[in-house]
């Protein structure tokens, strides 16, 4: 990325969007993987991990983890090519969360990074409220679900009662016209 990136109009839109499309669902976290992460603050991959290591102590488990050759295998898979920088790599891919892309860019401290990351923080901030609002839509229609089926079965019900009423009657014994005198 060798041109600045301005936080106005179309630019910082696109910022946001090329952000979002690297963002990805690991372990139930929203995570940037170290090449994506290196790439959005101009350094190479392997140098942004030299500064994770030499500052260990600032990535917890909740910032940053390193994705398993199962979830690798699973991240290659669904995107049935190989995308770049995931050819030749020698160690499995790191993951950063917010919290850990923000701290990325202050161990790095070159102005990109520190540009970079409030677009990062940005995007994520997005997907959050995207997310957000996608459940709201998603427990409403559980919601209704859940209400026509109740009322699915008081419809049946229903339906059920007119069949019964349509129905002709059981047919009687028929009684003989007259009186009897045994009958009371």
């Amino acid at each position: 990325m060798s041109e600045k990136v301005k936080d106005n109009g179309r630019k910082g839109t696109i910022a946001l969007e090329r952000i979002e499309s690297v963002i990805l669902l690991i372990r139930d976290e929203r995570v940037i993987l170290d090449n994506d992460l290196a790439r959005l603050y101009g350094i190479e991959t392997r140098r942004l991990n030299e500064q994770v290591r030499r500052n260990a102590n600032r990535f917890p488990h909740d910032f940053m983890f390193q994705v398993s050759s199962e979830e690798f295998e699973t991240l290659k898979s669904h995107f049935a090519t190989s995308r770049s920088g995931w050819d030749g790599r020698r160690k499995l891919p790191l993951a950063f969360t917010e919290h850990g892309a923000i701290m990325a860019a202050s161990v790095l401290n070159t102005p990109l990074a520190v540009e970079m990351s409030i677009f990062v923080v940005r995007a994520f901030i997005r997907m959050r409220s995207f997310l957000a609002s996608h459940k709201e839509l998603a427990l409403k229609v559980a919601d209704l679900e859940r209400k026509l089926s109740t009322h699915d079965k008081q419809i049946l019900a229903i339906i059920e009662a007119i069949k019964q009423l349509m129905a002709p009657p059981p047919a009687a014994k028929k009684r003989p016209i007259g009186f009897r005198p045994d009958e009371k």
